[in-house]
């Protein structure tokens, strides 16, 4: 689903350098900002996020961007960058290919959209029955923006 047939309740957006030493940043980021998740979906979410962000770092090109759009029992991570080659698996190997496998077992849904200036590679979870008070999955990120 592209981004823009998205009804976000709270969108949250973080501009990410160069080196995989950003990794580590961007998992501190999500957790602080998806705080109010169940471990088990924070999780999720954390793993979904580091593998497309490292196959951003290693296979795409700069600028890059991490955004976590949220909805109505919906969370979406999405990344950026500008390479124009297709998110596409490949075999396990000893040097990789587990990514996308991985993703695609803990994503409800996922896939990439292609732009004239790169593309965009999200997954997005169901979190509609993350939370006992159902507050959770409606509440709109704390408003910080882009980083």
């Amino acid at each position: 689903m592209p981004t823009d047939q998205v009804t976000p309740v709270g969108i949250l957006a973080l501009d990410v350098g160069d080196d995989l030493g950003e990794l580590a940043r961007v998992r501190a980021w999500a957790r602080a900002e998806l705080r109010d998740l169940p471990e088990a979906v924070l999780m999720d979410t954390i793993l979904m996020l580091d593998e497309l962000l490292s196959n951003a770092l290693r296979y795409g090109t700069p600028p890059r961007q991490v955004r976590l759009l949220r909805r109505r029992g919906r969370l979406r991570v999405e990344v950026d960058d500008s390479g124009t080659a297709p998110a596409t698996p490949r075999p396990p190997s000893e040097t990789g290919g587990r990514g996308l496998a991985l993703i695609a077992a803990c994503a409800t849904a996922w896939g990439q959209e292609h732009h004239d200036d790169g593309k965009t590679v999200w997954a997005e979870l169901d979190v509609s029955g993350s939370n006992v008070s159902g507050a959770t999955a409606d509440t709109a990120f704390s408003g910080r923006g882009t980083g």
